[in-house]
């Protein structure tokens, strides 16, 4: 059965009755809260910290990239770091490609 026969079966409310019309909409209402609440929220305050993070880089800082190679950085612009990896490797990159800070003690843990 689809939504719309159900919806359309279900008994309809005496027009004396008020509260029917916001109680029919209150399912969707909190769906649509728990949604937010469980799904949005948390993937923008993550978003909002990575923004930060990434802003926030300076020369020295040992980092981890999205693909997972470690470096140090040398230089800073405004989209883009110069990472210094093992071996005095140079790489260009965009900050939005960073992941993360490098931390000894994840990564000995694996984590």
């Amino acid at each position: 059965m689809n939504l719309a026969y159900i919806l359309l079966m279900m008994p309809q409310g005496e027009g004396g009755e008020g509260g029917s019309g916001i109680m029919s909409f209150l399912p969707i209402i909190l769906i649509v809260v728990v949604f937010w609440l469980f799904f949005i929220r948390p993937q923008s305050k993550k978003q909002r910290e990575a923004r930060n993070f990434r802003s926030n880089l300076k020369k020295g800082d040992r980092i981890i990239t999205i693909g997972g190679i470690h470096g140090k950085i040398i230089e800073v612009t405004d989209n883009t770091v110069i990472v210094e990896t093992e071996g005095q490797g140079k790489l260009k990159m965009e900050k939005s490609a960073i992941g993360s800070e490098y931390d000894p003690e994840k990564v000995a843990r694996g984590k």
